[in-house]
């Protein structure tokens, strides 16, 4: 293994167009000794987004716990933010692509989404009236204002899905990395998804995210196609292309309609790569 050199992270008031919030070089990602991906090498700046795009088991979700901190590396260089892969914890928010409502305490809606907050007040910290300021804004954005206080576990999945995004939102972080974040969201749903992320890149923030849309993907500046290596890493305009697709998913269509591009059909969607370690097929 060999991490990134850890350093002590100052998190700056504003983030410079500039700044390179993640860096790979030569990076293998995977577990234990069993690499899934190697030779990830990228850079990705303050106002960008990155689109993992692949199968189920293409390492998608294993590079994202990688730059959560989840994950460590196994080889070659990992840098989040200035520093080492989970130094900046109150200046990341990590999406994973499942969460789960069946919790001990009766939490309502407001109460997921105020725990946004606790990478900055701590768990125990005295919230102020910026950080519930914070939390009704995140629900706002993502239109699930109205449930402020309903319990989290009478809620649709697709409401779920909303709350844990407005909770994300709620952190203000600098760099988002998000698992499948429209999984269980309807049209309405994604379109208030793709507007409150328009809203973060214009702010300065970074994202990462891990989709199986390939027209999410095409709005990002960065597209990655994956299975199990690196295809394609790019302009999406560059990358998304039929030859691409064919040999990241196998399979594709292409539509005849006017403006409508390309749709991709997998013959299996199930869980993504990494749940269950090696043994999960990544």
């Amino acid at each position: 293994m060999n991490p990134t050199t850890r350093q002590t992270p100052d998190a700056p008031a504003t983030i410079s167009s500039s700044t390179v919030c993640l860096r790979a070089e030569q990076l293998a990602v995977g577990y234990d000794s069993h690499p899934v991906v190697q030779g990830l090498t990228l850079e990705l700046r303050a106002g960008q987004a990155l689109a993992l795009v692949g199968t189920n088991g293409a390492g998608k979700s294993t590079f994202l716990k990688t730059i959560a901190g989840l994950q460590p590396p196994l080889a070659g260089r990992l840098e989040v933010l200035g520093t080492y892969p989970g130094g900046t914890s109150g200046r990341m928010a990590y999406l994973n692509q499942f969460q789960s409502s069946e919790l001990i305490l009766p939490l309502r809606a407001a109460d997921v989404v105020r725990m946004g907050r606790f990478s900055a007040r701590g768990l125990l910290g005295r919230m102020t009236r910026e950080d519930d300021d914070l939390v009704i804004a995140s629900m706002k954005r993502m239109q699930v204002d109205n449930l402020v206080n309903a319990p989290l576990r009478s809620l649709s999945g697709g409401q779920q899905k909303r709350i844990y995004l407005a909770q994300i939102l709620a952190r203000n972080a600098d760099l988002l990395v998000l698992d499948e974040p429209t999984a269980g969201l309807d049209a309405a749903g994604k379109e208030v998804y793709a507007e409150a992320l328009k809203k973060e890149l214009a702010r300065g923030a970074s994202i990462v995210v891990a989709t199986h849309d390939i027209r999410e993907a095409g709005t990002c500046d960065l597209v990655m196609l994956m299975a199990r290596r690196v295809v394609a890493l790019g302009p999406a305009r560059e990358v998304i292309t039929p030859n691409a697709l064919l040999e990241t998913f196998g399979i594709i269509l292409v539509s005849d309609a006017p403006g409508r591009g390309l749709a991709v059909v997998e013959s299996e969607h199930g869980h993504d790569d990494d749940q269950a370690g090696p043994a999960g097929g990544d």
